[in-house]
């Protein structure tokens, strides 16, 4: 074929012509409080959020593995009537009373809930953890958290296919998930979400942790899901999103190839990642963001940072500036970690 006549440049032009009718754009507290109810509940309705369907949790713990230097325990809650999410809990050895929670979804080549649990068993599952820094949960339970390791619809036991190759346990049904719920109104990121608005109702019952704050930590798919959830949810006094905060333009538009679960209908006529982030504020918000990043897009760490602009403003508008902050790193698509802890210990031990 001579040439390929094809449609990506006339859909950055409809993106842009037609994308963020409900930007932030406030310029005070009234017109932040507008907007910020207007968002949130564009945003639950594309997420589909009202075509879930809640039940009662049934929550039982499965197993209590002895760790070097805290207990994880396996764990079942039911999300909607029927759907179980199994989850890892990590417990301080020597926890005392009680502690701050944090949430530590997974993203995508983790084998679910394993590689942030630091469950190493699988050698693809210990080879995926060693290249991406991916066992974050065991960093923040090592660091005195409670820590609460999910799988998400789609992976780890909670694939919609079971294979016998050990590095299967790697993949995903994000694309069969969304196959089936679009048509029935329902996202995969809605999924994710709903899952997580659940396990936040779980934390609140666990006596390690009552009445302390929940914070939201999360590499990639787990950014995803972390963006999301704080966006949503108050709940979240803290989150830290990693290897997910880029403008979708050049990031889900261009880099067209990228995962089902990305892709939400309508959501771009409504906002881009920095408008939804602006939704946390005044919560304190961290993004890791590393320059060699391929899913950053072909600008780079420019595109990350323009979207970081605009969530600063919102910090700015309500005058809690030190509480937005990106940490920006030579590397590639890993969880850096070294400005993160630090920064939970900062808001989550106040």
């Amino acid at each position: 074929m001579p040439q390929l006549f094809q449609s990506e440049t006339y859909l950055r032009h409809r993106l842009r012509a037609d994308g963020r009718a409900l930007r932030f754009q406030s310029t005070d507290l009234e017109q932040w409080q507008r907007w910020q109810q207007e968002l949130r509940a564009r945003i639950r309705g594309l997420l589909g959020l009202q075509r879930f369907l809640p039940t009662a949790m049934n929550s039982r713990v499965t197993e209590a593995v002895s760790c070097q230097g805290y207990v994880r325990e396996r764990v079942e809650i039911e999300t909607e009537p029927g759907v179980i999410m199994p989850l890892y809990v990590l417990i301080p050895e020597q926890l005392q009373g009680t502690a701050p929670a944090v949430l530590a979804p997974h993203g995508h080549g983790s084998g679910g809930k394993l590689a942030p649990a630091g469950v190493r068993a699988t050698p693809a599952v210990a080879e995926t953890i060693r290249q991406h820094n991916y066992d974050y949960g065991v960093q923040a339970v090592q660091r005195g958290y409670v820590v609460f390791c999910p799988d998400a619809r789609g992976f780890g036991e909670r694939r919609e296919s079971l294979t016998a190759s050990p590095e299967s346990l790697l993949d995903s049904s994000c694309r069969q998930l969304a196959h089936m719920g679009l048509p029935l109104g329902m996202t995969v990121a809605g999924m994710w979400t709903w899952d997580l608005l659940v396990l936040l109702d779980y934390v609140a019952t666990r006596p390690e942790t009552q009445g302390e704050r929940i914070c939201c930590i999360g590499l990639s798919g787990g950014g995803l899901q972390t963006l999301w959830l704080a966006a949503l949810d108050e709940r979240v006094a803290c989150a830290v999103i990693s290897g997910y905060f880029y403008g979708v333009e050049d990031s889900l538009l261009h880099l067209s190839g990228n995962c089902d679960c990305n892709y939400i209908p309508h959501m771009w006529e409504s906002a881009d990642m920095g408008d939804v982030a602006a939704l946390i504020a005044p919560r304190p918000l961290l993004i890791e963001a590393a320059r060699q990043d391929p899913l950053n897009g072909p600008r780079g760490i420019d595109n990350v940072i323009e979207q970081c602009e605009i969530t600063r403003r919102a910090y700015s508008l309500l005058g809690v500036e030190d509480r937005f902050e990106i940490d920006v790193f030579d590397g590639g698509h890993v969880w850096h970690g070294t400005v993160a802890f630090d920064w939970l210990d900062r808001w989550l031990r106040r």
